[in-house]
């Protein structure tokens, strides 16, 4: 760990980002769940994988990607430190002093309410969908699921820009983003059961995570949070774990092919809209929530993760 380190403290300090410090932490819990779950796997018996199970190559596939977003993360984070530089010093009332421990405050609650809004969209507008929907194409959930990340940032880095409109220190947005997603890390596990009722009441735990990542209809557009739960609460989308989801989309995308994986829905949104007459039926298909098809279309069955509309025809 001292050479990657060492690489990271030769690194200018507007680019040493936390998460690139939490990656080899982020490896030792996964070997260590993945070794822990080969020994479990013989114990345990059910008519799907057991709890907690890896699959090789869906590791391998959610690894990749999460190697690859690493890179395309810092590119649209480049892009979005211009704009939020140009906002904090031209366009913003005033100027938050990064040593007031309520600045830190205003950026952590900041991020993590704002992505709470984001998560939501991204499950109900189907071109934003499409740029999340890769985290979700998993069937297993476990901690290498959670480096199955996406490769465009666009959404979240335009959902960011109040902060630095209030003063927030540009450095400070990716900081507490930063803490924001690896938090988030170790939500994704089968390991680690109910937690202490208080902790789960304010916090996103692995229990509510799951249930996010279900495909089930009960569990369909439920605990979008990043950190605190509480929103889920207070804005009405929250769901108990009641019974071990299945994971995935409801409409699986059976490929282990990692482009695949992150543009398979661009190119199906496309195909609708060349397939739709009408320019509302064409904007439906990229506006509307996932699964959205023109009414005459529709047929009573649930479209993909995080949609509840109806429309076969039309679920990616």
């Amino acid at each position: 760990m001292e050479p990657f380190l060492g690489l990271l403290d030769a690194l200018p300090p507007q680019m040493r980002d936390p998460v690139l410090f939490a990656i080899p932490f982020f490896l030792l819990l996964l070997v260590l769940e993945w070794t822990a779950a080969r020994k479990l796997e013989s114990l345990e018996s059910a008519d799907r994988a057991p709890a907690g199970s890896y699959h090789g190559r869906d590791a391998w596939t959610s690894l990749s990607m999460g190697l690859v977003s690493v890179a395309t993360t810092a590119g649209w984070k480049f892009l979005a430190l211009l704009g939020y530089v140009a906002l904090y010093a031209y366009v913003a009332p005033w100027h938050l002093s990064p040593s007031k421990w309520y600045t830190w405050v205003i950026a952590i609650v900041g991020i993590d309410l704002l992505w709470y809004f984001y998560h939501r969209i991204a499950h109900r507008i189907r071109l934003i969908w499409a740029t999340h929907q890769a985290h979700h194409s998993s069937q297993y959930f476990n901690f290498a699921t959670a480096l199955r990340q996406k490769w465009n940032n666009s959404g979240e880095i335009l959902m960011w820009t109040p902060l630095p409109l209030l003063g927030v220190p540009p450095w400070m947005v990716f900081f507490a983003f930063s803490l924001n997603l690896i938090y988030q890390f170790w939500v994704h596990t089968e390991r680690i059961d109910r937690m202490w009722r208080p902790i789960e009441f304010i916090f996103n735990t692995p229990s509510h995570h799951r249930v996010h990542h279900g495909m089930d209809p009960e569990y369909l557009d439920k605990n979008y949070a990043g950190i605190f739960i509480l929103w889920d609460r207070l804005f009405g989308t929250y769901q108990e774990e009641v019974f071990r989801p299945h994971y995935g989309l409801t409409k699986q995308v059976d490929t282990f092919n990692i482009w695949k994986l992150q543009t398979h829905e661009y190119v199906a949104i496309g195909r609708d809209v060349r397939a739709a007459r009408r320019w509302r039926d064409k904007l439906g298909y990229i506006f509307g929530p996932p699964g959205w098809a023109p009414r005459e279309a529709r047929r009573p069955v649930s479209s993909s993760a995080g949609a509840t509309v109806a429309a076969e025809a039309g679920a990616p």
